[in-house]
This record gives structure tokens, sequence and C-alpha cells, in this order.
């Protein structure tokens, strides 16, 4: 009797919030029915991992390679104080959540919920009120020797054996995130203003030892970033062309 009560009770509250987000969603962009909104509002899984259940998930080859990309870009890895093990936290704006799905889809095994949408307080400079969509993942010990290379400290670094990890499938994430295509000049340039200059210059010699590429690094301010000139374009766009997801190809020039 209580299960079948209970059971019309959730059915009854995931209605009303159904239709409640429905009406704050009139007259925005977002539509209720797209898959960002409809997934954040699917039943949350209550189940908690056990020890050996965390123990069982493995990281491939293939997602270690992003993962490094992602790292190098917006990607966070959280170390909380009651946990051993690390999360990954996926944050993206809005404009670009079809590549934030992309990236849930390549790590939704190891997630509890889909992406969510969150509003941020309304931009004083503009008026408006701008979105972000975010998925973390459960905290596994599969993520621990990234941390480890990335966090040493409990604070991120570049490790000075990056050239060990970087790949071209790494390096196509890692434009993903943090790079910029300029049409007129036909640059690339990556934000590593979270970088020191001496971990930029590194990575700037990495790619060009590693990828034959003619990186130069530029002053932006108070930091420093990479930029990828016209004349090695064509030979970036060669070697990520293959791994780039569709709807960031326009980060290399490409449609």
């Amino acid at each position: 009797m209580f299960y079948f009560l209970n059971q019309s009770f959730l059915r009854v509250a995931f209605i009303a919030l159904f239709y409640a987000v429905y009406i704050q969603s009139i007259g925005s962009d977002v539509g209720i029915f797209n898959g960002l909104f409809f997934s954040s509002l699917l039943p949350i899984k209550l189940n908690r991992l056990k020890k050996k259940e965390r123990e069982e998930f493995v990281l491939s080859d293939n997602l270690k390679e992003i993962l490094v990309g992602l790292i190098l870009g917006d990607l966070y890895i959280q170390k909380q104080k009651a946990s051993k093990n690390p999360r990954l936290a996926f944050l993206q704006g809005i404009i670009h959540k079809d590549y934030l799905y992309h990236l849930y889809d390549l790590f939704q095994s190891f997630c509890l919920n889909p992406p969510k949408v969150y509003n941020l307080p309304v931009d004083k400079r503009t008026g408006k009120i701008y979105s972000n969509v975010a998925f973390r993942t459960y905290s596994l010990p599969c993520f621990t020797d990234l941390y480890c290379l990335f966090y040493p400290a409990g604070k991120k670094q570049l490790p000075l054996n990056i050239a060990e990890f970087l790949t071209p499938l790494s390096l196509a994430y890692w434009i993903c995130d943090d790079g910029g295509f300029d049409s007129k000049s036909r640059w690339v340039k990556l934000s590593t203003q979270g970088f020191s200059m001496d971990e930029v210059n590194l990575l700037a010699k990495v790619l060009n030892d590693k990828f034959h590429l003619n990186c130069v690094v530029h002053k932006d301010r108070n930091y420093f970033v990479i930029g990828i000139p016209s004349n090695s374009l064509p030979a970036l766009q060669k070697l990520l062309a293959p791994h780039m997801p569709s709807m960031m190809r326009f980060k290399i020039g490409l449609d």
C-alpha cells in the first residue's frame, strides 16, 4: 500500500516540477523539450557506489588522452576532504551545450546524473541573465593518476613531462575547450592564462617539437597565450580533423 502511494506521490511531484519549469521557460531562448532541459528533469538516481563498484571503473586510453586535453583547458578535477578519490566537473556556457552533451556522451557511464542548467546572477554590464550547463562524475579511483599528475600539491600545475601525454586527440580537445579561431588572420589562439610564463613556453615548445608547428607565445596583459599562425594551420587541420567533434571544427577553421 505504502509503495503505491509513494509512487503516486513521486509521479505527481515530477509532473508539478515539469510544468513549473515549463512555465518558467516561456519566453526564454531555451525550450523545455530540447535535450538540455528534458534531461535535467529526469528522476535523480539515488544509488551510491560501494568501494568495490568504484574500483571497477576503468578509463580507456582514448578517454585518458581526451582528459589530458580537457584538463589543459577548462576541466576541473575536484577532490573533497571527505573523499579519497577525485571527481571531474564539466562546465560550459549554454551556447556550447551541444559540445557539453558530446562530453557527457563520452563520460556518461562515470556519472550519477545528467547535465543541468544553472542560471547566473544578472550581469551588471548587460542586464542579462546568462546560463551554464554542467555535470560531474562520481569520485573514482580511476581519476587519481590524472589528479596526481596535474594537482601534485592540490593546485593545478603543468607536468614537466607533458610531452609524454599530449597526443593529437588531447590537442583536439584542448582546442575545443580553450581555442579560438581568427578568420581574418587565420590564427588559432590557445587561452593559457591559467599557466605561468614558463609553463606556457614549455607547452609551445612541446607543440612545436612534437607536432611540427610554429607556435609563438604572446603576452596578454599580465598573462601569456599561445598563437598557432596561419602557416601552421594546414598541418594543424590535417592533424586534428579526424579527432575534432563536429560542432567544434570551426575552432581550427573547418566547416
